[in-house]
Order: C-alpha cells, then sequence, then structure tokens
C-alpha cells in the first residue's frame, strides 16, 4: 500500500494495473532501520509446513522472542457464500460442504438446519434422519480431532502421530464413502434428511471401529503425555484464559481447556442432543497441554454418542414426508459416487407426464423458501459455527453468512504468542486448530 492508503498504479496497453501487498508488510519493514534496531520483521507462510494452512504470520522478533504477530488470512478464498445466491436451496449443500473440509458434515448440518428453520419444519425432520445426522457428525468430530492429534504432532516433531492420525481417519472416511459414495465433500445432509439411508454394511464397521479405536487413544497417550519433549512443548505454551477467550469469541475446546463447559449440544441442542448421555471435558491449564486433553476426552465422549445413536436407530423414512421439500426423491451410491438410481428414472418416466414434469421441475427449480432471516448455531469441532440465511421468497438464498469458527479463533494468535519464543507461535497457533478453507470460505 502507498502512504495514501491505497494501492499503487501505472497504466499499460492492456489498461489500468495495480500493485497490490498483502497485509501490510511494507509498512511494517519500512519502519525498521536494521543498523539502529534489533527488530527482525519474519514472514512465515502461507507457504510452509507448520502454519496449520495456508495462514500467513508477520512477525516482529527481538531475537528468538516475538513482540508483535499480524495474522493474514484469505489464501484459500473460494467465495463459496456468494455462489449460495446463484444456486437452489438443495444445491447450496454441495458448496457450504467445501468450506471447512476436515468438517464438511458440521457444514452441511447448520446450513440443512437454517433452510428448515425459514421453512418451518425442524419439528418434522424424522427421528432417523436426526439420528443419522448425530451419528455421522460425532464420526466426523472424532475424524477431525484425529487430524488435529495428526498435524499438531508433526509440527512439535511426534512424526509418528501423523502417521497414526490419518490411519485411523480412514477407517471414518471408509465408512462416509460406503454410505454417502464420497470420503469428503459429501452433500449428505439435505434440507429435509438425508440423501441416503446408511447401509447394514456401515453399522457394522461403524461397531468394530467402537472397539478398534479405545485401544490406539491408549497408545497415543503412551506416545505423547507422557513424553517430556511433549510436556515442554505444551505445558504453559499459549495461554488463553476465560476472559480472553469471551473478549475475543473464542469458543470450542479452546474455550473449554480454560475451564467454561460452553457446549451447543448441552446449552442449545439441536438433532435431539438432549436425548443423549454425554460429558463436556474440560481443563483449567487453558494452554496447549490443556487442549490436547480436552480433544483426547471429546474423542471418548463422542464414541459413547456414536454408541447411543446406533443403539437408536431405529427403521423409518429418512427423508420428510413432503414431497414439495423431499428432493431428489430417490439416490442410490454408484461407481461414480452418486446419483439417481436407475430403477427411480424408469419409475418416473414410466408413471405419468405430470409426475415426470413435478420431478424435473423440482430438481431444476428448487423449492421455495418463505421470506425471513434466521441464525442457526451448532457445536463444530473448532467452536460455534454459526449460519445466518436470508430468504428473499425465491428459490435460491438471498445471502447466507458463515461464522466460521477458525477465522474468529485466530484473533487469539497474537494474544498468545506476543512476549513468547518464536517456537511457541507453531505451537499456539496449531493448538487453535485452524482450518483456512472455513476461514476464508
Amino acid at each position: 500500500m502507498t502512504q495514501s492508503g491505497y494501492a499503487s498504479e501505472r497504466e499499460t496497453t492492456e489498461g489500468r494495473v495495480f500493485t497490490v501487498t498483502g497485509g501490510d508488510w511494507d509498512t511494517v519493514t519500512g519502519s525498521v532501520d536494521p543498523l539502529s534496531n534489533e527488530k527482525i520483521v519474519v514472514n512465515m507462510g502461507p507457504q510452509h509446513p507448520s502454519t496449520h494452512g495456508v495462514l500467513r504470520l508477520v512477525l516482529e522478533l527481538e531475537g528468538e522472542t516475538v513482540t508483535d504477530v499480524r495474522p493474514v488470512v484469505g489464501y484459500l478464498h473460494t467465495g463459496i457464500e456468494k455462489n449460495l445466491e446463484y444456486r437452489n436451496w438443495t444445491q447450496g449443500t454441495t458448496f457450504v460442504t467445501r468450506a471447512d473440509y476436515l468438517a464438511p458434515l458440521f457444514n452441511e448440518a447448520g446450513y440443512c438446519l437454517a433452510v428448515e428453520k425459514l421453512l418451518g419444519i425442524t419439528d418434522d425432520i424424522t427421528e432417523r434422519a436426526n439420528t443419522i445426522r448425530v451419528l455421522f457428525m460425532e464420526l466426523n468430530r472424532i475424524s477431525s480431532h484425529l487430524v488435529w492429534l495428526a498435524t499438531t504432532g508433526m509440527e512439535l516433531g511426534a512424526i509418528s502421530m501423523m502417521l497414526y492420525g490419518f490411519r485411523e481417519r480412514e477407517y471414518i472416511l471408509d465408512i462416509f464413502e460406503e454410505t454417502s459414495g464420497l470420503r469428503m465433500n459429501h452433500a449428505y445432509f439435505r434440507p429435509g434428511g438425508v440423501a441416503q439411508d446408511i447401509p447394514e454394511s456401515a453399522i457394522k464397521k461403524i461397531r468394530d471401529f467402537l472397539v478398534y479405536l479405545p485401544k490406539k487413544l491408549k497408545e497415543y497417550e503412551a506416545m505423547l503425555s507422557g513424553q517430556v519433549i511433549w510436556q515442554e512443548r505444551t505445558q504453559g505454551v499459549a495461554v488463553l484464559d476465560v476472559t480472553g477467550c469471551l473478549a475475543m469469541g473464542v469458543t470450542g475446546p479452546v474455550l473449554r481447556s480454560a475451564g467454561l463447559a460452553w457446549d451447543l449440544r448441552k446449552t442449545m441442542p439441536y438433532c435431539g442432543y438432549e436425548n443423549y448421555e454425554f460429558d463436556v471435558p474440560t481443563a483449567t491449564t487453558a494452554d496447549v497441554w490443556g487442549r490436547y486433553q480436552v480433544r483426547l476426552a471429546e474423542i471418548r465422549e463422542s464414541l459413547k454418542i456414536v454408541e447411543q445413536a446406533l443403539d437408536r436407530l431405529r427403521p423409518g423414512p429418512i427423508f420428510i414426508a413432503d414431497k414439495k421439500i423431499a428432493w431428489p426423491a430417490q439416490l442410490a451410491v454408484g461407481l461414480d459416487g452418486m446419483g439417481n438410481s436407475l430403477e427411480h428414472v424408469a419409475k418416473i418416466m414410466g408413471q405419468s407426464m405430470e409426475s415426470l414434469i413435478h420431478h424435473f421441475k423440482l430438481v431444476t427449480e428448487g423449492f421455495r423458501v418463505p421470506a425471513g432471516q434466521v441464525y442457526v448455531a451448532i457445536e463444530h469441532p473448532r467452536g460455534e459455527l454459526g449460519v445466518h440465511a436470508v430468504s428473499d421468497g425465491g428459490t435460491h438464498p438471498y445471502r447466507v453468512h458463515m461464522r466460521d469458527p477458525s477465522f474468529v479463533n485466530l484473533q487469539a494468535i497474537p494474544a498468545m504468542a506476543e512476549g513468547a519464543l518464536l517456537a511457541d507461535v507453531i505451537a499456539g497457533g496449531a493448538s487453535l486448530d485452524p482450518v483456512m478453507g472455513g476461514c476464508d470460505r
């Protein structure tokens, strides 16, 4: 940026060209005289193996001590929220699932709950659909925390943890693939229910997983918790107490590691969470160690919820009965993912011209949603995920905005890192578990 605050520009044969620099790098570096000042300005990221994604941190250092941190985001901006305005309400799930790509089912759940609230059908969602949603969200929470364990372990030097965390996550992705046809970006939750019923083979895999994972969690703890290097890198590092968390809107495991048992599944339940028995793990250390302990405990609580959900899985419909909303009518998992089953296509084409027209209009135009606006919040693996959806009465969203916890929680990096060592910036940033796809959207 120039002194006037605007990007410099020049005229060319192709038109006016602007020179834009990221963050306030020029301002920061321009004020440093290397001969008279010990301050060093370091650009960490966005191409850096330990910034937990394409996050850029502009650091000011005095020796190894960090005096100032400026997080710079936007390197993974995908325009998901804007794209929703050009698709019908059901197609929106294929976009939101790609925001936080490590917790796609939570993005879908928040969006679908918002659309269902606008439609006024929240209480009409079938018991089986809600149970499947809870089951898959908790499996997704486990897989997300496993990736946190894996990547944080790697960033702090525990390379083995990287291999083990992703190995166990593969098991969960196999279950997702068997049910939805896809390992990630599922678009499995739809306004009105879920796209496909869960097969018996997937239920068997989940039951096997409930026996398999607890043993592995004990191995992780044996490998990390008693390890002196792990303790030194996490205990008393990147401390952020309850007051700091509340001042900056930080939620999720980071807030709970500071001692506040705030979990939307308990305080503002949705999808029938009030009917499940589980605890909200907390710690009192408010540091990286506390966040590690909370996430391990949350995996165990999620396993308890998954087991209860399997026991509650009663036969029944997976979609709302209203055929004006229940789109698409019937799907099948094929070799290339998921689409309409050939039997269903033959049925609707052989039934009547009216049913074919209805199906065509429902798929191409979508259903209309009454004008209004809602805000729905759910407990995402990283904190409160909020969806603010606005309808003007049409078949497309007028506006959808997501309050992504990664974006909000990243505000805490300067508070945790300034005055600490450079190495602790890595540990503190990782302990927030930011996913830049959700942050930038």
